[in-house]
């Protein structure tokens, strides 16, 4: 099987800092919870059971903690005092903040963008646009948001600050979980519409014809979203493919 290249500015799990066979442990830990909650297999609020892991994976306790920690700094999961670990049930209140503070950011990094714009860099936003349109056709929404939110993770790369990029970019994992899990179907069109009018904009160094547009799309992005109940599945193995 052909390796998939990764495209500029795409966000994935990070990846673990040791090669020994304990980091590669915690590594298919977290990489497996990750791609099953942002495949929907695991639902907000379920339970993810220290122990059940374990023999799940035939690994320690410790090594089953390191990974729902790393987990947790990415807002995949919440660890509950007493409680143990359960899928990241975002709240209609963090999603709004976390919506008004990407529309805060990228306000900023639109102009920048602009002035840092050149003909290359507008092939790569093209590039990307490309690599968006053919994820439309496939049937996994996990593939469709990624690519989604690589484009707004180049515009940052683009801007050339790296403190707004690395806000940026720490918001993202939280967003693209709350539009893969909650964003109503359909809509994906719309949004890859949105994202060629801006490049066209960008092209045309039109900053506040880019900026307005900006905006509007990541209010209309946040209306599409529904928060709905939580449900909770029964075989914790199976939803996590092993």
């Amino acid at each position: 099987m052909k390796r998939r290249q990764p495209i500029a500015g795409e966000i994935k799990p990070a990846a673990p800092r040791r090669r020994d066979s304990v980091g590669a442990a915690d590594a298919r830990i977290y990489d497996s919870i990750f791609q099953a909650v942002m495949m929907q297999r695991l639902k907000p609020g379920m339970k993810l059971p220290e122990p059940q892991l374990c023999e799940l994976f035939g690994v320690s306790r410790t090594l089953v903690r390191k990974a729902l920690q790393r987990l947790e700094s990415d807002h995949i999961v919440e660890l509950r005092p007493n409680r143990g670990a359960v899928v990241a049930s975002p709240t209609p209140e963090e999603t709004r903040e976390i919506f008004v503070a990407r529309r805060a950011i990228e306000a900023a990094i639109m102009p920048l963008a602009i002035a840092n714009n050149t003909p290359a860099r507008i092939e790569l936003l093209r590039k990307a646009l490309k690599a968006e349109h053919e994820a439309l056709h496939t049937p996994s929404q996990l593939e469709w948001a990624q690519r989604a939110g690589n484009f707004h993770v180049l515009l940052a790369e683009q801007a050339g600050n790296g403190v707004l990029s690395a806000f940026l970019t720490q918001l993202m994992s939280r967003c693209s979980l709350i539009v893969t899990l909650y964003e109503v179907p359909g809509d994906s069109v719309c949004e890859h519409e949105e994202h060629e009018q801006l490049v066209e904009l960008i092209a045309k160094s039109d900053v506040a014809g880019a900026t307005a547009l900006m905006d509007t799309h990541l209010r209309a992005l946040e209306a599409r979203i529904r928060l709905p109940k939580a449900d909770e599945a029964p075989d914790l193995g199976a939803l996590l493919g092993l």
